[in-house]
Protein backbone atom coordinates (compact mmCIF):
# COMPACT_ATOMS: atom_id res chain seq x y z
CA UNK A 1 0.00 0.00 0.00
CA UNK A 2 2.57 2.43 0.96
CA UNK A 3 4.45 1.67 -2.28
CA UNK A 4 1.66 2.82 -4.35
CA UNK A 5 1.16 5.93 -1.97
CA UNK A 6 4.55 7.20 -3.02
CA UNK A 7 3.83 5.84 -6.51
CA UNK A 8 0.63 8.45 -7.00
CA UNK A 9 2.72 11.53 -5.00
CA UNK A 10 5.87 11.28 -6.94
CA UNK A 11 3.80 13.26 -10.00
CA UNK A 12 3.08 16.20 -7.12
CA UNK A 13 6.48 16.25 -6.09
CA UNK A 14 8.20 16.99 -9.14
CA UNK A 15 5.36 19.83 -9.52
CA UNK A 16 6.02 21.38 -6.26
CA UNK A 17 9.99 21.29 -6.42
CA UNK A 18 9.46 23.42 -9.69
CA UNK A 19 7.55 26.17 -7.10
CA UNK A 20 10.35 25.82 -4.64
CA UNK A 21 8.77 23.44 -2.52
CA UNK A 22 9.09 19.57 -1.70
CA UNK A 23 8.00 16.92 -0.37
CA UNK A 24 10.46 15.27 2.38
CA UNK A 25 10.11 11.62 3.44
CA UNK A 26 11.13 11.93 7.26
CA UNK A 27 13.51 9.36 8.28
CA UNK A 28 12.56 7.45 11.61
CA UNK A 29 15.32 6.06 13.85
CA UNK A 30 14.38 2.49 14.38
CA UNK A 31 15.14 0.18 16.96
CA UNK A 32 17.46 -3.06 15.71
CA UNK A 33 15.08 -5.24 15.72
CA UNK A 34 12.11 -3.76 14.77
CA UNK A 35 10.52 -4.67 11.46
CA UNK A 36 10.08 -3.08 7.95
CA UNK A 37 6.54 -2.61 9.03
CA UNK A 38 6.41 -0.38 12.03
CA UNK A 39 9.10 1.58 10.58
CA UNK A 40 6.97 2.62 7.50
CA UNK A 41 4.37 3.87 9.66
CA UNK A 42 6.46 5.68 11.77
CA UNK A 43 7.69 7.94 8.66
CA UNK A 44 5.65 11.17 7.65
CA UNK A 45 5.35 13.63 4.36
CA UNK A 46 5.86 16.98 5.23
CA UNK A 47 6.28 20.32 3.12
CA UNK A 48 9.23 21.74 3.24
CA UNK A 49 11.32 25.10 1.67
CA UNK A 50 13.52 23.92 -0.36
CA UNK A 51 16.71 26.51 -0.60
CA UNK A 52 17.44 27.78 -4.33
CA UNK A 53 21.43 27.26 -5.72
CA UNK A 54 23.36 29.58 -3.36
CA UNK A 55 21.12 29.77 -0.36
CA UNK A 56 22.47 26.74 1.29
CA UNK A 57 26.25 26.92 3.30
CA UNK A 58 28.63 24.66 1.74
CA UNK A 59 28.87 24.03 5.34
CA UNK A 60 25.66 22.32 5.33
CA UNK A 61 26.23 20.01 2.73
CA UNK A 62 28.10 16.98 2.24
CA UNK A 63 29.48 16.23 -1.59
CA UNK A 64 28.80 12.34 -2.15
CA UNK A 65 30.41 10.47 -5.36
CA UNK A 66 28.98 7.22 -6.69
CA UNK A 67 30.16 5.03 -9.15
CA UNK A 68 27.37 4.23 -11.39
CA UNK A 69 27.29 0.37 -13.21
CA UNK A 70 28.73 1.74 -16.15
CA UNK A 71 31.63 3.38 -14.55
CA UNK A 72 30.27 6.79 -14.54
CA UNK A 73 30.57 9.51 -11.85
CA UNK A 74 28.40 10.78 -10.03
CA UNK A 75 28.28 13.55 -7.84
CA UNK A 76 25.95 15.47 -5.43
CA UNK A 77 25.31 17.01 -1.97
CA UNK A 78 23.67 15.75 0.38
CA UNK A 79 22.07 17.59 4.03
CA UNK A 80 23.77 15.42 6.94
CA UNK A 81 20.79 12.88 8.29
CA UNK A 82 19.59 12.02 4.81
CA UNK A 83 19.81 8.17 4.04
CA UNK A 84 22.07 7.21 0.56
CA UNK A 85 19.10 6.42 -0.63
CA UNK A 86 17.17 9.47 -0.17
CA UNK A 87 20.09 11.17 -1.44
CA UNK A 88 19.60 9.35 -5.13
CA UNK A 89 16.12 9.95 -5.12
CA UNK A 90 15.92 13.30 -4.20
CA UNK A 91 18.79 14.58 -6.60
CA UNK A 92 17.61 11.85 -9.62
CA UNK A 93 20.58 10.12 -9.70
CA UNK A 94 20.71 7.95 -12.96
CA UNK A 95 20.73 4.66 -11.17
CA UNK A 96 18.98 2.26 -12.85
CA UNK A 97 16.97 0.13 -10.12
CA UNK A 98 17.92 1.95 -7.32
CA UNK A 99 15.86 1.80 -3.84
CA UNK A 100 13.05 -0.16 -5.11
CA UNK A 101 11.20 -0.93 -1.65
CA UNK A 102 11.87 2.61 -1.36
CA UNK A 103 13.29 1.98 1.93
CA UNK A 104 11.51 -0.61 3.64
CA UNK A 105 14.07 -2.27 3.85
CA UNK A 106 12.47 -5.35 1.74
CA UNK A 107 15.23 -5.53 -1.07
CA UNK A 108 18.74 -5.17 -1.95
CA UNK A 109 18.82 -2.57 -4.53
CA UNK A 110 20.52 0.41 -3.08
CA UNK A 111 23.77 -2.14 -2.20
CA UNK A 112 26.57 0.26 -2.05
CA UNK A 113 30.16 -0.91 -1.82
CA UNK A 114 32.21 1.23 0.35
CA UNK A 115 35.94 1.36 0.77
CA UNK A 116 37.52 -0.10 3.92
CA UNK A 117 38.32 2.80 5.59
CA UNK A 118 34.55 4.35 5.37
CA UNK A 119 33.10 1.40 6.23
CA UNK A 120 34.19 0.93 9.59
CA UNK A 121 33.27 4.07 10.73
CA UNK A 122 29.78 3.27 9.54
CA UNK A 123 26.90 2.63 12.51
CA UNK A 124 26.70 -0.68 13.46
CA UNK A 125 24.80 -2.90 11.07
CA UNK A 126 21.39 -4.78 11.91
CA UNK A 127 20.52 -8.48 11.71
CA UNK A 128 17.27 -7.25 9.10
CA UNK A 129 20.12 -5.65 6.70
CA UNK A 130 22.18 -8.48 6.75
CA UNK A 131 19.35 -10.80 5.96
CA UNK A 132 18.50 -8.12 3.04
CA UNK A 133 22.28 -7.93 2.04
CA UNK A 134 22.62 -11.88 1.70
CA UNK A 135 20.35 -11.70 -1.48
CA UNK A 136 22.04 -8.59 -3.06
CA UNK A 137 24.61 -9.51 -6.12
CA UNK A 138 28.18 -8.48 -5.69
CA UNK A 139 28.52 -8.65 -2.21
CA UNK A 140 31.44 -7.71 -0.53
CA UNK A 141 33.01 -7.50 3.10
CA UNK A 142 32.19 -3.38 2.79
CA UNK A 143 28.91 -3.93 1.61
CA UNK A 144 25.73 -1.79 3.00
CA UNK A 145 22.03 -0.68 1.82
CA UNK A 146 21.77 3.10 1.03
CA UNK A 147 18.74 3.00 2.94
CA UNK A 148 20.48 2.27 5.99
CA UNK A 149 23.44 4.51 6.06
CA UNK A 150 22.87 7.92 6.92
CA UNK A 151 25.13 11.25 5.73
CA UNK A 152 27.71 12.60 8.58
CA UNK A 153 29.48 15.29 7.90
CA UNK A 154 32.73 12.84 8.37
CA UNK A 155 31.88 11.58 5.02
CA UNK A 156 32.06 14.18 3.10
CA UNK A 157 33.94 13.73 -0.42
CA UNK A 158 32.75 9.78 0.18
CA UNK A 159 32.80 7.68 -3.32
CA UNK A 160 30.82 4.70 -3.33
CA UNK A 161 30.21 1.75 -5.46
CA UNK A 162 27.43 0.46 -7.13
CA UNK A 163 27.92 -3.18 -8.04
CA UNK A 164 27.62 -4.05 -11.37
CA UNK A 165 24.38 -6.20 -10.61
CA UNK A 166 21.20 -5.64 -9.05
CA UNK A 167 18.51 -8.02 -7.62
CA UNK A 168 15.39 -6.40 -8.13
CA UNK A 169 12.06 -9.20 -8.21
CA UNK A 170 10.17 -6.61 -10.43
CA UNK A 171 12.73 -7.51 -13.50
CA UNK A 172 11.95 -11.76 -12.98
CA UNK A 173 8.40 -10.98 -12.60
CA UNK A 174 8.25 -9.05 -16.21
CA UNK A 175 10.36 -12.02 -17.43
CA UNK A 176 7.96 -14.10 -15.67
CA UNK A 177 4.81 -12.45 -17.58
CA UNK A 178 6.66 -12.05 -21.30
CA UNK A 179 7.38 -16.10 -21.66
CA UNK A 180 3.82 -16.76 -20.37
CA UNK A 181 2.49 -14.39 -23.53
Amino acid sequence: MAHGILGLLRPLQSRLSASRTRLVLLCAETEQHQGPARGWAERAFSSTHQDAPGESSSEDRVTVHFINRDGERLTTTAKEGESLLEVVVNHNLAIDGFGACEGTLACSTCHLIFDKDTFQKLDAISDEELDMLDLAYGLTDTSRLGCQVCVKKWMDGVTLRVPMDVSDMRRQLEVGKQSKQ
